[in-house]
């Protein structure tokens, strides 16, 4: 049972506070989580674990475009549970609000706060899906906000409880109103990969969701698989997903929501491949660094690999660096950051970084080597081969209209020199 949720700014200020208890949690529970964050992880919370175990609590939390979600309890709980429940918050809001940063989260601070006490009741979860809250919440709109001024009232708040609240599939809207007989399903992911000093591929695994957008009137049955369901690992679903069809047959069956939403989230262990090589070379004498990185493709996906770009932190003892490329553009940021960015691979030459790095006074080579992070886009194909078979629709007025895209980019792909 969560007891109670702060949202914090950047800079550690709580910007909302919803007690979810009779048990209040003080507020000086965030000032300690934001010095343990000071003290780990330099003020970054995306880099501290998502579950801290304070003097008095347990919190866990969740970072989404400087906004911290921070929830607290004094009594065990699954962690998966909270963390999931402060995702689906994150994911609400940023439906509702269009984006989720700062600024948004105060100039709307009245549905923000509305849409928490929907979502839970006395610290368990309660209402999560979008289509049942936007019923008794309305979306937010320059209409809305005057009246607001105006009337000094919320005419954001439904009078009555929706309908769908007591159906047997409440991410539905009952009446799917505009619905244009339409299908569409994207399969988007991410490639993680480490590449030593020799060249040789450490760890390399795509985790990839698939996200469906559903136009379709009534209450409609989907049946989706896959052409080689096997590859994939540690598989999770939407509320609407049928689990036994997935269990004998790995098919999904399900019954959708109403607009876009995410079916299931999936990892793929242990690729062999990567689609480009980055081949660094560092060699320091006489108080002088030789750079030179090579890039190029080594497994073709069929597609335009675009969006190409290699960064690299220089070292601190460099007083100095001199940087072209054949290719692309080469811009070093304040942050001693060098960012190459190449956009599209040539066909007619291999993109490549040199110069020189001039290394500080006494110092004769140098001893710490940058890693190389790249990132990259491949628009129409999954990097881990995952496909979609086949797609039926039943229990609708007519035959609709099915479209299919995957999209892959990098995560955490690195080069160690």
């Amino acid at each position: 049972m969560l007891q109670c949720i702060f949202l914090l700014s950047d800079s550690g200020e709580v910007m909302v506070e919803k007690q979810m208890a009779g048990h209040r949690v003080d507020r000086a529970i965030c000032s300690w989580f934001w010095d343990y964050v000071l003290a780990h992880a330099a003020g970054d919370p995306s880099k501290v674990l998502q579950v801290v175990v304070s003097p008095t609590h347990y919190l866990f939390h969740i970072y989404r475009n400087g906004v911290t979600f921070l929830a607290c309890t004094q009594v065990e709980m699954p962690p998966l549970m909270a963390i999931e429940f402060l995702s689906r918050v994150g994911d609400v809001l940023t439906d509702y609000l269009g984006d989720l940063n700062e600024d948004i989260i105060k100039d709307n601070f009245v549905i923000v706060y509305q849409i928490l006490d929907e979502m839970m009741d006395n610290g368990f979860p309660l209402t999560t899906e979008p289509n049942i809250l936007k019923e008794m919440i309305a979306p937010p709109n320059i209409v809305n906000k005057m009246l607001n001024i105006v009337t000094g009232k919320s005419s954001t708040l439904g009078s009555k409880l929706p309908d769908a609240a007591a159906s047997y599939v409440p991410w539905r809207s009952t009446v799917v109103k505009d619905a244009s007989n339409e299908v569409y399903v994207n399969i988007v992911e991410e490639l993680d990969a480490c590449v030593n000093r020799e060249g040789a591929l450490v760890k390399c695994e795509a985790y990839g969701d698939v996200q469906v957008n559903c136009s379709l009137a009534g209450v409609p049955e989907l049946t989706m698989s896959f052409a080689n369901p096997a590859i994939i690992n540690d598989v999770t679903f939407h509320p609407c997903v049928r689990f036994k069809p997935w269990e004998s047959n790995q098919v999904l069956s399900f019954v959708p929501p109403d607009g876009q939403f995410k079916l299931m989230s999936y990892r793929v262990k242990k690729l062999k491949k990567t689609p480009i090589y980055v081949k660094p070379q560092l060699t320091s004498d006489s108080g002088n660094c030789r750079v030179s990185v090579m890039v190029g493709i080594r497994n073709d996906p069929g597609k335009p690999i675009d969006s190409i770009t290699v960064q690299f932190q220089l070292p601190p003892l460099i007083i100095s660096a001199d940087l072209t490329a054949n290719y692309g553009t080469v811009d070093i940021l304040a942050n001693k950051t060098c960012l190459w960015t190449i956009g599209q691979i040539p066909k007619d030459r291999a993109p490549m970084l040199s110069g020189n790095l001039r290394l500080e006074e006494g110092l004769a080579q140098l001893h710490t080597l940058p890693t190389f992070q790249v990132k990259f886009k491949i628009m129409g194909v999954a990097l881990s081969g995952l496909q979609i078979d086949k797609l039926d629709v039943k229990n609708t007025p007519s035959a609709p209209y099915k479209g299919f895209r995957a999209q892959s980019q990098a995560g955490k792909y690195e080069v160690r020199s």
